[in-house]
């Protein structure tokens, strides 16, 4: 019998197993896409999450759709990200609101250079700033969407024993994701037939993070529409 990735049901308090500590576990509304810790009980302190990666905007801004979804479910959480010094995540995050600490942290070139000799200490060093990071901060989880600041922080969460979770957002898995998915409790996807990637007990079929000024796109095309004077419902070339 062909095994599939679990399904999160839209809305409906049941769900999965307990994640992110004994005072949270994590639930994934089909209707919002989005990983997002919910407190089971009265907690002692505020949601702490660490959001993880970058490089280019299909890595950023889903992460800040997610980190955007945290924060209206509670606003009381602390979000850090962790991107890679010169990325233009150091940039984009802060517009969206956020706080980020940068790794100094190349990726590992897919053809055999001279780069990748020293990608190895490059990495020992970047998973050693990245558990300063992680020990400071004190996150309930630790989420990764894929990019090079995703897999020190990854790594310095699991040697830590701090729960961890992949976002992929592609139905090809980037290299990055890849080498985690091993060692990441669980791994949110956008597609079917991932377990070509990842181990497939680990999987959450709950599609795509999207900010919400992207779903609110059709409503404002309409209002430009009226503006202008043009079909609402006709393509339009500009």
């Amino acid at each position: 019998m062909r095994s599939t990735p679990q399904r999160c049901r839209a809305g409906g308090p049941e769900t999965l197993p307990a994640f992110g500590g004994p005072r949270y576990a994590l639930l994934l509304p089909r209707q919002t896409a989005l990983p997002f810790p919910v407190n089971t009980s009265t907690p002692a302190a505020p949601l702490r999450v660490i959001i993880s990666g970058g490089g280019t905007g299909g890595h950023i801004y889903p992460a800040v759709a997610i980190a955007n979804e945290i924060r209206a479910r509670h606003p009381d959480a602390a979000i850090l990200f962790v991107g890679a010094l010169g990325r233009m995540e150091m940039v984009r995050v802060p517009e969206a609101g956020y706080e980020i600490k940068g790794l100094r942290v190349a990726g590992l070139q897919r053809r055999l250079t001279l780069e990748n000799l020293a990608f190895p200490f490059k990495l020992i060093g970047a998973v050693r700033a990245a558990r300063h990071i992680v020990q400071e901060f004190r996150p309930d989880v630790v989420v990764g969407v894929g990019g090079y600041a995703s897999a020190p922080t990854l790594l310095a969460a699991t040697n830590l024993s701090i729960p961890t979770l992949i976002q992929e957002q592609n139905s090809y898995a980037g290299l990055t994701n890849k080498l985690l998915g091993k060692r990441a409790d669980r791994i949110c996807v956008a597609y079917e037939g991932m377990e070509r990637f990842f181990p497939k007990e680990k999987l959450l079929l709950t599609g795509n993070p999207v900010r919400s000024d992207i779903l609110s796109a059709r409503q404002h095309g309409v209002e430009a529409a009226q503006e202008f004077g043009l079909a609402a419902g006709r393509p339009t070339v500009l």
